[in-house]
């Protein structure tokens, strides 16, 4: 049994975070859902769930992607 690799564990939990993130951000801006307007009307707060939630999205599929790994290397492994 191999044990985790924290720089890769990091690494992949940071693109996944980051990339949900943009991913949410820009389909606020596509929507008309801006996270910089001034104050908190409807519209800011609208952006700032889809930045949240597609951040936490982007970190929940790394995380999916590197048990995936792990699953297949260890096949690879027994084999």
């Amino acid at each position: 049994m191999t044990s985790p690799n924290p720089l890769m564990e990091g690494i992949s939990d940071a693109v996944g975070f980051v990339g949900g993130a943009l991913t949410g951000y820009w389909a606020g801006q596509w929507l008309g859902l801006n996270i910089f307007s001034a104050g908190y009307d409807n519209a800011s707060i609208g952006g700032i769930l889809l930045v949240g939630l597609g951040g936490g999205a982007g970190l929940h599929l790394a995380r999916f992607w590197r048990s995936k790994q792990k699953a297949k290397d260890k096949d690879i492994d027994a084999s």
